[in-house]
């Protein structure tokens, strides 16, 4: 009996180890991806797909793409709890894409993102300063 158990957790801890690797979260999360058109996903929130043809940008509240250096982002949702979202580190070309508003959004340095917001491409911040943007609800 205890072997089983052993062996079922040596399993349960090999599926996490892969999926980890392979960045497949186990839980719902924004789509991040190192690539334009790619998928993933990893914190809270509901994934959608990046495919503009089933999902066109103009209708998603926030897109984030990383275009320059590595820099921290936080995205919270803008309501009493302030929950939150993503607090992590990206790299360039990474994306991230909410399908949900109000959210708050800060970077450590503003000037390496492209943000859109309800398919509009936000100002650029100057690199190496602080970026933030509001995305408020449009319903």
């Amino acid at each position: 009996m205890a072997v089983m158990a052993a062996l079922a957790l040596l399993v349960v801890g090999a599926m996490a180890l892969v999926d980890a690797i392979s960045g497949e979260p186990e839980q719902k999360g924004p789509v991040t991806s190192g690539a334009p058109s790619g998928g993933g996903g990893g914190g809270g929130g509901d994934p959608s797909p990046t495919n503009n043809a089933t999902s066109p940008q103009s209708a998603v509240p926030l897109v984030i793409r990383v275009i320059g250096q590595p820099t921290t982002v936080v995205v919270r949702v803008a309501d009493a709890e302030g929950k939150v979202l993503t607090n992590s580190q990206l790299s360039n070309g990474d994306i991230l894409q909410y399908d949900e508003a109000p959210l708050q959004v800060v970077a450590t340095n503003g000037g390496s993102l492209q943000v859109t917001i309800y398919g509009e491409v936000q100002p650029r911040k100057p690199n190496g300063q602080r970026g933030q943007w509001f995305v408020g609800d449009r319903s």
